[in-house]
């Protein structure tokens, strides 16, 4: 099993939607952070040094609504999908 990054390796992108229903999720339009203030809504996303998705936030009116947090095996592949979602109590996890 891969091993997380520090924060120091971490980048934040944030982006208008996505596409499609695999995951990790497919964001796009991305957005530059001057333009978040006007914005309601959009997803804000954190990328691990190699570019792989860690966790994505739908954002709507400053509060997060939806989380996904991904976790992945050495070889790149996707093995933990963690989605929680602000009106569920429990968080749904999808292992592949």
């Amino acid at each position: 099993m891969s091993t997380d990054t520090t924060e120091a390796q971490r980048t934040v992108r944030c982006f208008l939607t996505y596409s499609g229903i695999k995951l990790p999720l497919q964001l796009s339009q991305e957005l530059d952070m001057a333009s978040l203030r006007h914005r309601n809504t959009y997803f804000r996303a954190e990328y691990d040094a190699q570019g792989r998705m860690r966790r994505c936030d739908k954002m709507v009116y400053g509060e997060v609504e939806m989380r996904h947090d991904y976790r992945y095996n050495d070889d790149g592949t996707l093995r933990e999908a963690i989605v929680t979602s602000s009106d569920e109590d429990e968080p749904q996890v999808l292992t592949f």
